[in-house]
């Protein structure tokens, strides 16, 4: 017979092992409550199919890896695949395999939803909390609706930049001579929403950007931007080679928080005004896993599933969200941020190429 002590232990042991995996359990949706109305009869069917296929989902953007996991942690008899095209050749591949679908949801700017609508590639599907979107936020019919947004923000080396801009208006000072860098509007989608956000700062709206282009052509005129450039060059400031960088928001919180740049990076959403980037998600036309596709849309849709986007350091799509308290303060309250009307954006695109180019003196 074993000594009392080790029988307390080993009943203690078994216990907190007990207990475990309560908790364990806990965390799927049949032993704990509903997200939303309907959930575990969703879920039901959703087994019953036993896969999702979701397209574009690189695991290394938005917080994808945390969403997969949390995901099938929830949702454990449903298997979840994915890959990592980019928002275009996502919709050219959902055309081609339009008699054959492969995948079950897709994910992109939102203004590739649009063009998948325009193919005819994609669903109706109202989720979880659609209706709390901003109109230019989704589709009327629930074809693409946005499921996180990017906020355009100023990303500063703080070694190399003694004063941080706070506006537009700032970056226009002599002190910021050499130090800006940003994308080609005209080549890509953040150069796209950066001209808007410019736009938007100098008192312009998606139907007039021309305070936009003037401010432009006083920025270079200013000699303060070094480069313009094709590509993201997150890799370049990292090492302390870009000291002012207009792009997303995100990247200088990945910057500073997850690649450990700390006080030497400073985020700064311009006071004057911004743009918010919309990146939507659809269910796919004939989808082969239609149920298990639609858990995974409401899943990500939910106040658990925006809250993990935001663990990402993206904004969530979905007004009102309680934000996880280790992220509320780097994503502050920015009320003077305006959601960008992709459908605008797409009409005025020609326009913004050739006025910035003139503006720029850039050929």
């Amino acid at each position: 017979m074993k000594p009392l002590h080790r029988r307390i232990a080993l009943s203690a042991a078994a216990i907190a092992l007990t207990l475990l995996s309560a908790v364990a359990r806990s965390q799927t949706v049949l032993d704990s409550p509903e997200l939303y109305a309907g959930e575990k009869q969703l879920y039901d069917a959703a087994r019953k199919e036993g896969l999702a296929v979701s397209f574009d989902t690189g695991p290394t953007w938005a917080n994808w890896a945390a969403e997969f996991a949390a995901f099938k942690k929830r949702y454990p008899e449903v298997e979840l695949v994915y890959n990592d095209l980019g928002s275009g050749a996502t919709v050219v591949a959902l055309d081609k395999a339009r008699n054959r679908p492969q995948a079950d949801t897709a994910y992109y700017f939102a203004a590739s939803g649009i063009d998948a609508i325009a193919k005819d590639v994609v669903a109706p599907f109202k989720p979880v909390n659609f209706d709390k979107l901003t109109p230019v936020f989704r589709d009327p019919e629930g074809k693409w609706f946005t499921i996180h947004t990017l906020t355009v923000a100023f990303i500063v080396n703080t070694k190399l930049v003694k004063n941080v801009p706070q506006s537009w208006a700032d970056l226009l000072k002599p002190e910021y001579k050499n130090t800006i860098v940003y994308l080609d509007p005209r080549s890509t989608g953040v150069g796209q929403v950066v001209a808007f956000a410019a736009n938007f700062g100098a008192g312009g709206d998606m139907n007039d950007v021309k305070p936009g282009m003037e401010y432009f052509a006083k920025l270079h005129k200013s000699g303060n931007v070094l480069r313009v450039l094709g590509t993201t060059p997150y890799a370049q400031f990292v090492k302390g080679e870009i000291p002012i960088w207009i792009s997303y928001e995100n990247d200088g919180l990945k910057a500073k928080y997850t690649d450990g740049l700390g006080d030497a990076v400073a985020v700064v959403i311009p006071k004057e005004a911004s743009a918010a980037a919309p990146y939507g998600i659809s269910l796919v036309k004939n989808a082969p896993h239609p149920e298990a596709g639609k858990l995974w849309l409401n899943f990500i849709m939910t106040d658990m599933g925006q809250g993990i986007f935001a663990q990402g350091f993206v904004r969530p799509s979905v007004p009102g969200v309680k934000l996880p308290d280790n992220v509320a303060d780097k994503l502050p309250a920015a009320p003077q941020v305006h959601p960008l009307d992709v459908k605008a954006a797409a009409a005025k695109k020609a326009e913004i190429d050739r006025e910035w180019a003139a503006a720029s003196g850039t050929r």
